[in-house]
């Protein structure tokens, strides 16, 4: 049966009206996939913010981008020195480091508290979320649990307008800083991942479903607001 729908749907496609048919699916597909990004693209644009720009904010948000044999990888070590000119200059005055330790051996919190702290921030001033599982997970939580109001994002610029639009979603008032980055594979598959992942953040916007893991509110940031 499937083979002789097969075999139909061949005969249909070698039509002139079967491909205008085919294109037009094709072409609507497309327009779908790329409607979430561009949303994004027009909706979180007027939120793009530089260090010397930035308004000022009680709290940076770093999201995490992987480590390098435990420290952090040249991405993440980007969004960390973004953070801490932003700190020099007076813009934050506290840094809430999300990301991913789901795993004993693998902790990117305190691998990104430790860059921060070795380059002048007061240890006092780094909060560590260790359940940033995703940016759903990092905003969600930095909203619930660690009473985040307003920020700064910090993350590279493919990545900002799906931070912004998904932070702001979960309850902050936030500005994005998009952190230059050289174009090199592992920035374009970043480009290419926000494809799919925008019409996962429209989704998590609408339906704000709770995060992997939620637990009690830490108030350490309160002191900073």
């Amino acid at each position: 049966m499937v083979r002789g729908r097969l075999r139909s749907l061949a005969r249909v496609l070698r039509t002139r009206r079967g491909q205008r048919w085919a294109f037009r699916v094709v072409a609507a597909s497309a327009l779908l996939a790329l409607l979430p990004s561009a949303w994004l693209y027009v909706e979180e644009g007027q939120r793009l913010r530089t260090v010397a720009d930035a308004p000022s904010e009680p709290v940076a948000v770093v999201f995490g981008a992987g480590l390098d044999q435990g420290v952090p990888s040249p991405y993440l070590a980007h969004r960390l020195d973004a953070a801490l000119a932003l700190y020099r200059a007076g813009k934050v005055r506290a840094v809430l480091v999300t990301g991913d330790n789901g795993r004993t051996e693998y902790d990117e919190p305190d691998a990104m508290r430790t860059y921060l702290v070795q380059h002048g921030v007061p240890a006092d001033r780094v909060v560590r979320d260790y359940a940033g599982f995703d940016t759903w997970d990092s905003c969600s939580r930095a909203h619930r649990i660690f009473g985040v109001d307003r920020a700064l994002l910090v993350t590279q610029g493919f990545h900002i307008r799906r931070a912004l639009g998904m932070c702001r979603a979960a309850g902050i008032d936030a500005y994005g800083i998009a952190v230059d980055e050289r174009r090199d594979a592992t920035w374009y598959y970043g480009g290419f991942r926000e494809l799919p992942a925008a019409g996962e953040a429209v989704l998590d916007a609408v339906l704000q479903p709770d995060p992997s893991l939620l637990g009690p509110k830490v108030s350490t940031l309160a002191r900073w607001r």
